[in-house]
């Protein structure tokens, strides 16, 4: 499981720069250039905890690590398949399954207790949830 640091010092590593600014209708957001370098943008106004900055910036740099950026101006190109990548990626880095077996084995089973926990959202956590157990990270179709 990486901690906040672990993830910003991974951004270091990578040479991706992580700027902090007031964003007008985002929270967070990921962007390549043409070089093939990535960059990070996280509104410090609207994060609400450690765990929320956590969550952003571990989905950001899986857009990053994996190159799953998505192209508005493409009819053919799915935003969903790019953000489901960022995702999985992120869920990855931040809970391992077996920790999540162990965390319910020790009798750890609410959204907000795992989520706690882990030190993430508990829409991530839903998320981790339904990676681990369905394969995927569609958890409109089970919460």
């Amino acid at each position: 499981m990486k901690e906040l640091q672990e993830f910003y010092r991974l951004a270091e590593q990578e040479n991706i720069a992580i700027d902090r600014f007031k964003l007008l209708s985002r929270e967070s957001l990921s962007i390549m250039d043409d070089d093939g370098q990535c960059y990070i943008a996280i509104d410090p106004e609207k994060i609400v905890c450690e765990a929320d900055e956590r969550t952003k910036l571990a989905h950001e740099l899986g857009h990053c690590m994996t190159g799953s950026f998505y192209n508005r101006y493409s009819n053919f190109d799915c935003r969903q398949k790019h953000e489901n990548c960022a995702d999985k990626w992120a869920i990855s880095k931040t809970i391992s399954e077996s920790d999540l077996d162990d965390a319910v084995a020790s009798g750890c089973i609410t959204i907000w207790d795992l989520a706690e926990r882990f030190g993430v959202t508990e829409n991530f956590m839903k998320k981790a949830i339904c990676w681990y157990t369905y394969g995927n990270v569609a958890t409109d179709l089970y919460f």
